[in-house]
């Protein structure tokens, strides 16, 4: 781990500790680096899955119909 001296927005990092539920300094920019990168990944997921639907790799129609049948025998 790396120990770096920053000056932080004060107010910014109340927040981020209050929506992160972190009580130091240190675990609250942990936990919003960690929560950046975990969205923008999700975010890269979304986005490859949109052009595999839009490119025909990816039917849905096969699993909603799936989901369905399923739904019609329960």
């Amino acid at each position: 781990m790396t120990k770096t001296l920053i000056d932080l927005d004060d107010e910014a990092l109340a927040e981020a500790a209050k929506l992160l539920g972190t009580s130091s300094k240190k675990d609250t920019v942990n936990a919003a680096l960690r929560e950046i990168v975990d969205r923008r990944r999700r975010a890269a997921a979304i986005a490859r899955m949109r052009e595999m639907v839009a490119e025909g790799e990816i039917d849905f129609s096969v699993i909603e119909k799936g989901a369905s049948a399923h739904q019609a025998t329960a």
